[in-house]
């Protein structure tokens, strides 16, 4: 059995964002990570308040992305950073995480993430994907790498589709990460039973 992460962009959706989410959360993927990046604090924060609210109801954790700040007077269940903003967050802070993540593009970026105190880390991109146009791949071996590396949860990032997902596990990763995907398939449970 495969865990999916969802990881959000409003940007791709073909519906109302909410409405999309709140279809997503009632699939029950193993988490949602918030990655609004074009969001100014306040307007993210707001969002953030609805989406902690739908994942709440159906059971499953939503980690913001971004704003240490806001997910913290939010209570959300975790917070995803960039590595350069990992490091820059005070250690106190780190630990004031449950589900606290990283983004990896190599094993030494993943093996700094699980000493900052990452409880997951994503790692990629291991496929092609329009998210990252031109950009080749960093492919499987580096995934193996990487999951052989560090003793954390690895989620794959990057081209991630229920035809792929068998070669990710063998890697050893807890599972993969999904943007596209989800937020433009006609039916995200069909898409997540698929996996």
């Amino acid at each position: 059995m495969s865990e999916i992460l969802c990881v959000t962009n409003r940007g791709l959706c073909r519906e109302d964002f909410i409405k999309r989410l709140e279809r997503i959360a009632a699939a029950h993927p193993a988490g949602v990570i918030l990655r609004e990046k074009t969001l100014p604090p306040r307007e993210y924060r707001l969002l953030a308040g609805e989406a902690l609210a739908i994942c709440r109801a159906h059971g499953v954790p939503c980690i913001l992305h971004s704003f240490p700040d806001i997910a913290r007077a939010l209570k959300a269940d975790g917070l995803h950073l960039p590595l350069d903003r990992l490091r820059a967050l005070p250690p106190e802070e780190r630990r004031g995480f449950g589900m606290l993540g990283a983004s990896c593009h190599s094993v030494e970026d993943a093996l700094e993430a699980e000493a900052l105190g990452c409880t997951y880390l994503t790692a990629g991109h291991i496929f092609a994907t329009d998210c990252k146009k031109g950009l080749s791949p960093r492919g499987l071996g580096f995934l193996r790498a990487v999951c052989q590396a560090v003793s954390i949860p690895v989620f794959a990032i990057g081209g991630i589709a229920p035809e792929n997902i068998g070669a990710v596990m063998e890697c050893g990763a807890r599972g993969g990460c999904v943007m596209s995907g989800l937020m433009t398939c006609p039916d995200p449970a069909a898409l997540l039973d698929a996996f």
